[in-house]
């Protein structure tokens, strides 16, 4: 018995979320792509989209998807993840309902040109750090917007492991153990102006700070908000006068790029960072040779 295209991708979303634990930012990003995806096969093909019209699929019927998204507006980077997408939807299919379609086989994906992480300088992360302390007046609030952007540089962690972090981490010590992408934990050291930076906002935030409670609290005492942390760090970098690439984020690539600048082993920052796979690291070697370019720019007569 035939089964709806709709079904299956319900079917792969939950086995996403529940078997490969992947991010609820990746999987609605996934989500949004073969529903977009399949909403378009039923004008496309005229007619039901079950199993077996998926596994009749020919190359070409992808391409028109895929032109059918860039007029949308999509970039390369995007209609490349539209294809990660749809390759990681068929191999799933393929292997758990055996339909399998020849002509997503040859579909190339847009060559996207890897970005350089632009870091900030040490100097730099402190000032952020403190400066987004600087623009609240509320003492705890101050206190807790320092605290996580010491955090971020200091420790190089993501946003959201820093936010997930919950009253359990208390007291810390020299070390914090980190859940990472796919519930991956990992031990990171901190350094004692993060330990006393954190410290200090505990020490001020009116709310408690049980085990199971966020350690980080937004103004009414709910979990603190990606969003705020962001608008911190641009009310920072803005009265700073750096540019709008001196991000949240940036300062995890602080982090890893300033340890490999003082010798750290690339394998090393690969597990600081909680990364995968070793390539994701290896960006910061480009990162560090970009950095003695410029130097050697600025200071060579010849340059």
């Amino acid at each position: 018995m035939s089964k709806p295209a709709t079904a299956l991708v319900v079917e792969w979303l939950d086995s996403l979320t529940h078997a490969r634990r992947l991010s609820p930012h990746t999987v609605r990003a996934y989500a949004a792509s073969l529903h977009s995806f399949v909403a378009f096969l039923v004008d496309h093909i005229g007619g039901p989209v079950n199993d077996g019209a998926l596994a009749a699929l020919t190359q070409n019927d992808f391409r028109a998807y895929l032109a059918h998204r860039r007029t949308d507006g999509l970039a390369n980077i995007s209609v490349a993840r539209e294809v990660s997408a749809l390759r990681s939807f068929f191999a799933w299919a393929a292997r758990q309902h055996g339909i399998v379609c020849e002509g997503l086989a040859g579909l190339a994906s847009p060559k996207i040109p890897r970005r350089v992480p632009r870091p900030v300088t040490p100097a730099d992360a402190v000032a952020l750090a403190d400066g987004a302390g600087d623009t609240h007046d509320e003492a705890w609030i101050a206190a807790r917007d320092t605290a996580v952007l010491l955090l971020l540089y200091g420790a190089g962690l993501r946003i959201a492991e820093a936010l997930a972090l919950t009253g359990a981490a208390l007291p810390l010590g020299e070390t914090l153990t980190v859940s990472g992408k796919r519930n991956k934990t990992r031990v990171v050291p901190l350094l004692a102006q993060v330990r006393a930076a954190i410290d200090a906002y505990v020490a001020l935030c009116p709310y408690a700070t049980g085990s199971a409670l966020p350690l980080f609290r937004g103004a009414r005492g709910g979990p603190l908000a990606p969003e705020l942390v962001r608008r911190a760090m641009a009310a920072a970098r803005t009265a700073l006068g750096l540019p709008a690439s001196a991000t949240p984020h940036a300062l995890r690539h602080s982090f890893a790029t300033h340890l490999l600048a003082r010798g750290a082993d690339l394998r090393a920052i690969q597990e600081l960072l909680g990364h995968a796979s070793l390539s994701s690291t290896q960006i910061y070697t480009a990162v560090d040779a970009a950095r003695l370019l410029d130097v050697y720019r600025d200071a060579h007569p010849r340059a």
